[in-house]
């Protein structure tokens, strides 16, 4: 999730849990905790300037469940031991105060789809629940009231009310998201076996900023298909479009590392190219058919077989950069939201880097 989320959540658990007279140094202490994980960007851009490394390394060892409790109690033995005294003198609370606003940054993170290293060192696949968006401002309102509002009362009953009100109402929210992806996924699980692709690869994630309006991606024999889902108005089978991918090209370099690390981060979930003899991945769980935000050169062709590259990452060529492309992106979103609609969102902001796909037939789904 982003930075200011983490910051929220982390001063709420710690600012919750300390004592009422350590507030104030509580909710400071746990924003700090909550943000500490994410700069491990830091000492992996030391080691590596790898693009492939630094996004696949970034939420492992610092978002471990086996090593920030190890870090967690070190943080409480030094300023137990050599701090002012807040922690000494309410020792307990001051431990899981440490220890929750350290664990909860992975966990939430967990629920969006970039994939998130809960058991590093041990290697199974990164954890993407793709519930909510890396931003959702109906996640962190609730958590920014009750820190701001703690921040003013002090020590007050009300404080600690309000604190325990926000941690509620923006878990409740993450309950939400879960059973929106779930009835998302009921729908495209249905539409995809009616397409003979019952047994296809398949990811749902929320479009930006909400949990009403979903994107589906499932691989097929000759590429992937997308389509759009809004959990308010949509009825009856997902219309999927479209997309081919050049699978021989990734099957054949499938021992290059990059494509390995990759395939392994991203769990295949991957549009190849080849482009100038070389070959190009894009990362199809973050964007927007045709423009995702994280596309790498990691092979070319030599003497007809792939030869592993430097990796290259190319810029997000979506243009929403401008105040005018993301309103016209919120726009469709919401107009997409509550109107059943053929047309993707990536329409609304103009041609992009290839052209419009047809709907998918069940026929055409299944098609060697």
């Amino acid at each position: 999730m982003d930075s200011l989320s983490q910051i929220v959540l982390g001063g709420a658990v710690a600012a919750a849990i300390a004592p009422a007279g350590h507030r104030r140094a509580a909710l400071l202490a746990g924003a700090a905790l909550g943000t500490l994980p994410d700069l491990d960007s830091l000492p992996i851009a030391l080691f590596s300037d790898n693009p492939v490394t630094l996004m696949t390394v970034h939420r492992s060892f610092s978002h471990s469940l086996f090593v920030l409790p190890l870090v967690g109690g070190l943080i409480w033995w030094l300023f137990r031991r050599y701090g002012r005294g807040r922690v000494a003198a309410a020792p307990a609370r001051w431990f899981w105060a440490i220890q929750l606003a350290l664990v909860t940054h992975p966990l939430l993170d967990a629920f969006t789809v970039y994939g998130t290293q809960l058991w590093w060192p041990l290697t199974p696949p990164p954890a993407m629940w793709s519930s909510v968006f890396i931003i959702d401002p109906l996640y962190t309102v609730w958590l920014l009231v009750a820190c701001v509002a703690a921040w003013c009362l002090r020590e007050r009953v009300t404080a600690q009310r309000v604190l325990v009100a926000g941690l509620v109402l923006s878990t409740a929210y993450l309950g939400w998201s879960l059973v929106a992806k779930s009835n998302v996924d009921r729908d495209a699980e249905r539409t995809l076996a009616s397409m003979g692709l019952g047994d296809a690869p398949y990811f749902s994630v929320p479009m930006p900023f909400n949990t009403l309006l979903w994107r589906v991606v499932a691989m097929t024999p000759s590429g992937y298909v997308e389509a759009e889902r809004s959990v308010l108005v949509d009825e009856g089978p997902l219309q999927f479009r479209g997309y081919p991918s050049n699978v021989q090209a990734y099957r054949e370099a499938a021992s290059v590392p990059a494509v390995q690390r990759l395939a392994w981060f991203n769990r295949g979930f991957m549009r190849a190219q080849v482009q100038d003899g070389r070959l190009v991945l894009s990362d199809l769980r973050m964007g927007m058919e045709p423009d995702y935000n994280f596309r790498f050169t990691v092979a070319e062709q030599r003497d007809g077989r792939w030869q592993a590259v430097a990796p290259v990452q190319h810029p997000w060529s979506m243009p929403v950069s401008g105040g005018d492309g993301m309103r016209r992106l919120l726009a469709a979103m919401w107009h997409r939201t509550w109107h059943p609609s053929a047309e993707p969102v990536r329409a609304a902001l103009g041609p992009g880097t290839a052209p419009p796909a047809p709907t998918v037939t069940p026929d055409a789904a299944s098609a060697p």
